[in-house]
């Protein structure tokens, strides 16, 4: 008996309520080189890690929302969110609840998105990969794999648009 407070448990609980007391769940969290080095862009990649939720920042290049527009500010941050690179980070990292990707242009926020790492479900996560990867494939070319994936983002994130680079 430990004392008296617990003679009335049987021992099997005892037992049981001391050894989850002892085992612990492992939530490594990455710092922000850990993130960065999961992400290789040529623009650069900028990571933050605040509390247990990753921001990445990356700079989207203004020609290419010139030309696509709308369209291409809300992409954004998807076509990095969606990615093997993100699905391993939370394979790795127990203790990551979320990661959100932010677009640049200079110094003006396009656009962000926060995956929580609940949002998806194995099978989930394989369709997600999927839809990113057509868009980042042919989406110059097919439009309609571009709009896929914003909706598929919309749908699982909580996202932010700036109205200057969306508006039409």
């Amino acid at each position: 008996m430990i004392d008296g407070r617990f003679s009335t448990l049987p021992a099997a609980v005892l037992v049981a309520v001391l050894a989850g007391c002892q085992t612990g769940t492992d939530l490594a969290l990455p710092d922000e080189g850990d993130v960065v080095e999961y992400y290789d862009y040529a623009s650069g990649v900028e990571a933050q890690v605040v509390g247990n939720v990753a921001t990445v920042t990356v700079a989207q290049d203004a020609a290419q929302i010139r030309r696509g527009g709308a369209l291409w500010a809300k992409v954004g941050p998807y076509v990095f969110l969606f990615s093997e690179e993100t699905h391993q980070l939370f394979q790795d990292y127990p203790g990551l609840a979320g990661v959100r990707f932010v677009t640049e242009v200079g110094e003006a926020e396009v656009a962000s998105a926060l995956l929580e790492r609940a949002a998806l479900s194995d099978v989930l996560w394989q369709r997600a990969k999927n839809i990113a990867g057509k868009a980042r494939r042919d989406g110059s070319r097919r439009v309609t794999l571009l709009e896929d994936l914003v909706d598929w983002g919309e749908d699982h994130t909580e996202f932010e648009y700036n109205s200057r680079f969306t508006r039409r």
